[in-house]
Protein backbone atom coordinates (compact mmCIF):
# COMPACT_ATOMS: atom_id res chain seq x y z
CA UNK A 1 0.00 0.00 0.00
CA UNK A 2 1.30 3.47 -0.91
CA UNK A 3 1.76 5.82 2.01
CA UNK A 4 -0.23 9.06 1.78
CA UNK A 5 2.35 11.85 1.75
CA UNK A 6 -0.08 14.77 1.56
CA UNK A 7 1.92 16.37 4.37
CA UNK A 8 4.79 16.70 1.87
CA UNK A 9 4.58 19.90 -0.18
CA UNK A 10 3.15 19.48 -3.67
CA UNK A 11 5.27 21.50 -6.09
CA UNK A 12 4.32 22.28 -9.67
CA UNK A 13 7.43 22.86 -11.78
CA UNK A 14 5.54 25.04 -14.27
CA UNK A 15 4.24 28.60 -14.40
CA UNK A 16 1.45 27.57 -16.80
CA UNK A 17 -1.98 28.71 -15.56
CA UNK A 18 -3.54 25.98 -17.74
CA UNK A 19 -1.70 23.28 -15.80
CA UNK A 20 -2.92 24.73 -12.50
CA UNK A 21 -6.48 24.80 -13.84
CA UNK A 22 -6.22 21.19 -15.03
CA UNK A 23 -4.90 20.04 -11.64
CA UNK A 24 -7.88 21.76 -10.00
CA UNK A 25 -10.18 19.54 -12.09
CA UNK A 26 -8.82 16.51 -10.22
CA UNK A 27 -8.93 18.25 -6.85
CA UNK A 28 -5.27 19.23 -6.53
CA UNK A 29 -3.76 22.62 -5.78
CA UNK A 30 0.02 23.03 -5.69
CA UNK A 31 1.51 24.31 -2.46
CA UNK A 32 4.23 25.98 -4.49
CA UNK A 33 4.87 27.01 -8.10
CA UNK A 34 8.56 26.71 -8.99
CA UNK A 35 9.11 26.86 -12.74
CA UNK A 36 12.38 25.36 -13.95
CA UNK A 37 14.58 27.58 -16.06
CA UNK A 38 16.16 25.28 -18.66
CA UNK A 39 17.41 25.45 -22.21
CA UNK A 40 14.57 23.75 -24.11
CA UNK A 41 16.45 23.37 -27.39
CA UNK A 42 16.32 19.89 -28.95
CA UNK A 43 19.50 17.85 -28.87
CA UNK A 44 21.00 16.77 -32.22
CA UNK A 45 18.80 14.08 -33.83
CA UNK A 46 16.38 14.15 -30.88
CA UNK A 47 12.83 13.19 -31.85
CA UNK A 48 9.91 15.39 -30.75
CA UNK A 49 8.64 12.59 -28.48
CA UNK A 50 12.00 12.16 -26.78
CA UNK A 51 12.33 15.95 -26.41
CA UNK A 52 8.99 16.22 -24.57
CA UNK A 53 9.83 13.45 -22.12
CA UNK A 54 13.42 14.61 -21.55
CA UNK A 55 12.35 18.18 -20.81
CA UNK A 56 9.67 17.02 -18.35
CA UNK A 57 12.22 14.82 -16.55
CA UNK A 58 14.88 17.55 -16.54
CA UNK A 59 12.41 20.12 -15.16
CA UNK A 60 11.28 17.75 -12.41
CA UNK A 61 14.86 16.93 -11.40
CA UNK A 62 15.90 20.60 -11.48
CA UNK A 63 13.09 21.71 -9.16
CA UNK A 64 13.37 18.64 -6.90
CA UNK A 65 17.06 19.42 -6.35
CA UNK A 66 16.09 22.58 -4.47
CA UNK A 67 12.87 21.23 -2.87
CA UNK A 68 13.90 17.92 -1.31
CA UNK A 69 11.11 16.01 0.41
CA UNK A 70 8.35 17.39 -1.78
CA UNK A 71 6.28 15.84 -4.55
CA UNK A 72 7.38 17.60 -7.74
CA UNK A 73 5.31 17.52 -10.93
CA UNK A 74 6.70 18.73 -14.25
CA UNK A 75 5.41 18.54 -17.81
CA UNK A 76 6.42 19.62 -21.28
CA UNK A 77 4.37 19.73 -24.48
CA UNK A 78 5.81 19.51 -27.99
CA UNK A 79 3.77 19.92 -31.18
CA UNK A 80 5.25 18.25 -34.25
CA UNK A 81 4.67 17.43 -37.88
CA UNK A 82 6.84 14.43 -38.58
CA UNK A 83 10.22 15.24 -37.02
CA UNK A 84 9.66 19.00 -37.31
CA UNK A 85 8.93 20.65 -33.96
CA UNK A 86 6.46 23.52 -34.19
CA UNK A 87 7.83 25.76 -31.48
CA UNK A 88 5.97 28.03 -29.11
CA UNK A 89 4.63 30.99 -31.08
CA UNK A 90 6.27 34.23 -29.97
CA UNK A 91 4.30 36.56 -32.25
CA UNK A 92 1.51 36.61 -34.83
CA UNK A 93 3.74 35.57 -37.72
CA UNK A 94 4.71 32.39 -35.83
CA UNK A 95 1.02 31.60 -35.32
CA UNK A 96 0.35 32.13 -39.04
CA UNK A 97 3.22 29.83 -40.09
CA UNK A 98 2.08 27.06 -37.73
CA UNK A 99 -1.56 27.24 -38.84
CA UNK A 100 -0.60 27.30 -42.53
CA UNK A 101 1.51 24.17 -42.01
CA UNK A 102 -1.26 22.34 -40.11
CA UNK A 103 -4.09 23.38 -42.42
CA UNK A 104 -5.83 20.28 -43.79
CA UNK A 105 -3.18 18.01 -42.28
CA UNK A 106 -2.43 15.93 -39.23
CA UNK A 107 0.06 16.64 -36.49
CA UNK A 108 1.06 15.11 -33.18
CA UNK A 109 1.21 16.55 -29.71
CA UNK A 110 3.61 14.90 -27.27
CA UNK A 111 3.34 15.67 -23.59
CA UNK A 112 5.92 14.36 -21.17
CA UNK A 113 4.97 14.20 -17.49
CA UNK A 114 7.44 13.54 -14.69
CA UNK A 115 7.02 13.22 -10.93
CA UNK A 116 9.68 13.12 -8.25
CA UNK A 117 8.49 11.50 -5.00
CA UNK A 118 9.62 12.70 -1.55
CA UNK A 119 12.17 9.87 -1.44
CA UNK A 120 13.68 11.02 -4.74
CA UNK A 121 12.17 8.33 -6.98
CA UNK A 122 11.41 9.68 -10.44
CA UNK A 123 8.62 8.36 -12.68
CA UNK A 124 7.61 9.64 -16.10
CA UNK A 125 5.15 9.03 -18.89
CA UNK A 126 4.91 10.19 -22.47
CA UNK A 127 1.48 10.79 -24.00
CA UNK A 128 1.00 11.08 -27.75
CA UNK A 129 -2.11 12.61 -29.29
CA UNK A 130 -2.84 12.65 -33.03
CA UNK A 131 -4.85 15.60 -34.32
CA UNK A 132 -6.15 16.60 -37.74
CA UNK A 133 -7.16 20.14 -38.67
CA UNK A 134 -9.69 21.14 -41.31
CA UNK A 135 -8.42 23.07 -44.28
CA UNK A 136 -8.11 26.61 -42.96
CA UNK A 137 -9.07 29.58 -45.08
CA UNK A 138 -7.15 32.84 -44.97
CA UNK A 139 -10.12 34.28 -43.05
CA UNK A 140 -9.92 31.44 -40.48
CA UNK A 141 -6.24 32.15 -39.90
CA UNK A 142 -6.67 35.94 -39.78
CA UNK A 143 -9.52 35.66 -37.26
CA UNK A 144 -7.54 33.30 -35.07
CA UNK A 145 -4.52 35.58 -35.10
CA UNK A 146 -6.76 38.54 -34.21
CA UNK A 147 -8.01 36.62 -31.16
CA UNK A 148 -4.49 36.58 -29.72
CA UNK A 149 -4.95 33.01 -28.45
CA UNK A 150 -2.06 31.44 -30.34
CA UNK A 151 0.81 33.59 -29.06
CA UNK A 152 2.74 31.79 -26.35
CA UNK A 153 1.31 28.39 -27.25
CA UNK A 154 3.20 25.38 -28.57
CA UNK A 155 2.25 24.99 -32.22
CA UNK A 156 0.60 28.40 -32.21
CA UNK A 157 -2.84 27.31 -30.97
CA UNK A 158 -4.87 26.49 -27.87
CA UNK A 159 -7.24 23.57 -28.41
CA UNK A 160 -9.45 24.68 -25.51
CA UNK A 161 -10.23 27.94 -27.29
CA UNK A 162 -11.30 28.96 -30.76
CA UNK A 163 -8.91 26.49 -32.41
CA UNK A 164 -11.08 23.67 -31.08
CA UNK A 165 -13.31 24.36 -34.09
CA UNK A 166 -10.40 23.49 -36.43
CA UNK A 167 -10.10 19.91 -35.11
CA UNK A 168 -11.65 17.24 -37.33
CA UNK A 169 -10.09 14.24 -35.60
CA UNK A 170 -8.37 13.60 -32.28
CA UNK A 171 -6.96 10.33 -30.96
CA UNK A 172 -5.34 10.49 -27.54
CA UNK A 173 -5.58 12.88 -24.60
CA UNK A 174 -7.46 16.15 -24.97
CA UNK A 175 -6.01 17.41 -21.66
CA UNK A 176 -2.57 16.30 -22.87
CA UNK A 177 -2.91 18.71 -25.78
CA UNK A 178 -3.79 21.42 -23.24
CA UNK A 179 -0.52 20.66 -21.44
CA UNK A 180 -1.23 18.01 -18.77
CA UNK A 181 -2.75 14.58 -19.48
CA UNK A 182 -4.88 14.09 -16.38
CA UNK A 183 -5.15 10.29 -16.31
CA UNK A 184 -1.39 9.77 -16.53
CA UNK A 185 -0.70 12.66 -14.15
CA UNK A 186 -3.02 11.28 -11.49
CA UNK A 187 -1.45 7.80 -11.82
CA UNK A 188 2.06 9.23 -11.39
CA UNK A 189 1.07 11.36 -8.41
CA UNK A 190 -0.69 8.46 -6.72
CA UNK A 191 2.41 6.36 -7.32
CA UNK A 192 4.39 9.03 -5.46
CA UNK A 193 1.88 8.81 -2.59
CA UNK A 194 -0.08 12.00 -3.32
CA UNK A 195 -3.87 11.76 -3.22
CA UNK A 196 -6.43 14.45 -3.90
Amino acid sequence: MVKDVRAAPFILASASPRRRDLLALIGLTPDLIAAADLDESPLPKETPARLAERLAVDKARCVAASHAGGVVLAADTVVAMGRRVLDKAHHDQDVRLCLERMSGRGHRVYTGVAVVAPDGRLSSRLVETRISFKRLSAADIDAYIASGEGVGKAGGYAIQGLAGAFVTHLVGSYTGVMGLPLYETRCLLEGAGLRA
